[in-house]
């Protein structure tokens, strides 16, 4: 495990792989983006635990130009719709994810991939959900129930893990967290575009983040940990509040591990997530988690056991629920316990275990049989 972890460290720090003349090419590519964000993450797990759990050889990529008779996996809804589908050669197995989106979204890049939706699921064999909430949603705008597989997202184990007291301290202390402050984190990108996003995305529930987090501010010394690239309108409003706070954006994913150990608290806002991959990373690191039921908030949390599921824009509950967790550290301390043996049965190990089982082996299948009548 250890070296797979540097061989993925090393890949993030690269560009994503393309098709190449080896003696052996990859059964199973993952189409991920250009920059070196979540989706990158999810394919150099998935691809590199496959290859190693399965023998089949898997491979990231950012182009699917020139490749025929693969498996070819598009890690979201957007490198997929709301036209790409129409470019993909027809020997290829596709599956594609849709983490989330919904017609409450009126970003038109949003409704023209929903208004894609129908036709391109008929190209593609399998569409892959992380979520119930998802599977529900595409069902009802017509896609075949059993052409829909859900998976969640997983978890490197290795990666997050809870903090000791001394390495809690010394993490806090490189960053430069006061020493009586109470730490929140929000670790993602909820701004429009890759500049400063100073334009909210609002179904990242940014400005309900501010909103909470102000009003915590008034009882308790709050300062946030804000990683992510285009967090310019919460950095404004965290400004004109008055509330101190430590942007960073990471080159490398896996230097986010330190920024969970320093918190005392993660707060999840959004309106409509696929995961997110906070709630798991939160979980596994022993942070407190507050979330809003969405994604796969509702599967993975256990109201009062393990973390605690508000209401959506609901923001009263979500003070009430992070106050509690601040006022109440024996109470709090049963709950992060929980947290960490639920995050185990999320490693990326069994997340692409599942993957294989439930959409690759099947796929793999198909091809072999359907070059065997050719």
């Amino acid at each position: 495990m250890h070296g797979m972890k540097k061989k993925i460290e090393g890949l993030l720090k690269g560009t994503a792989q393309n098709p190449g003349n080896s003696e052996k090419e990859p059964a199973i590519y993952y189409m991920v983006e250009e920059a070196n964000w979540s989706i990158k993450q999810d394919g150099l797990y998935i691809t590199e635990n496959v290859e190693r759990l399965f023998n089949v050889k898997s491979r990231i990529i950012t182009s699917h130009k020139g490749i025929r008779n693969k498996i070819l996996h598009f890690g979201s809804r957007g490198l997929y719709l709301p036209n790409e589908w129409k470019n993909i050669h027809q020997s290829n197995k596709i599956v594609f994810t849709w983490f989330h989106g919904s017609l409450a979204d009126p970003d038109p890049g949003n409704l023209a991939m929903i208004k894609s939706l129908p036709s391109a699921a008929k190209k593609a064999d399998l569409v892959h959900v992380t979520n119930p909430r998802t599977r529900k949603r595409l069902v009802e705008w017509g896609i075949p129930r059993d052409k829909i597989v859900e998976i969640p997202l997983g978890v490197d184990l290795n990666l997050f893990r809870p903090a000791t007291q001394s390495t809690r301290e010394k993490a806090r202390k490189e960053i430069g967290i006061p020493g009586n402050c109470i730490c929140i984190g929000s670790f993602q990108k909820d701004g429009v575009g890759w500049g400063q996003g100073n334009k909210p995305k609002m179904v990242k529930g940014p400005d309900i983040f501010c909103d909470a987090v102000i009003e915590l501010s008034k009882t308790h010394p709050v300062y946030v940990l804000l990683i992510g690239p285009a967090r310019g309108y919460v950095k404004k409003r965290l400004r004109t509040a008055r509330i101190p706070f430590h942007p960073k954006y990471l080159e490398n994913f896996q230097d986010v591990a330190k920024y969970y150990q320093a918190l005392d608290l993660y707060l999840v806002t959004s309106r409509d997530e696929g995961g997110p991959k906070a709630i798991l990373e939160a979980m596994a690191s022993g942070t407190p988690l507050v979330t809003t039921r969405v994604g796969m908030a509702s599967r993975m949390v256990k109201q009062g056991k393990n973390g605690f599921l508000a209401g959506i824009e609901n923001t009263g509950e979500i003070v009430e629920f992070a106050s509690g967790i601040l006022d109440s550290p024996e109470e709090t301390r049963k709950i992060v316990s929980n947290a960490i043996e639920t995050a185990k049965a999320y490693s990326w190990e069994n997340t692409a275990k599942a993957y294989y089982k439930k959409m690759y082996s099947r796929l793999l299948e198909e091809q072999n049989a359907g070059r065997g009548r050719a």
